[in-house]
């Protein structure tokens, strides 16, 4: 399995502040939960990680779109 290896399985996602300080993602699939807390600095670097596969994403896209 890879980040390129497509699923057809589908899951929820929730992100938010705990009342203990920390970040929350939270994602519920088939009956499974998984809770993973991060330190505030944590869950900024995990959003800074987002934004920069985004922005290559939106590369990948543009160059596919060009092919056409």
């Amino acid at each position: 399995m890879s980040i390129n290896t497509e699923r057809e399985i589908e899951a929820n996602m929730q992100i938010g502040p705990t009342d203990t300080g920390m970040v929350r993602i939270f994602i519920e699939s088939q009956g499974i939960e998984v809770p993973m807390d991060f330190a505030p600095e944590e869950a900024e670097e995990i959003a800074e990680e987002i934004r920069s596969a985004a922005a290559q994403a939106r590369v990948v896209a543009q160059k596919s779109q060009k092919k056409r």
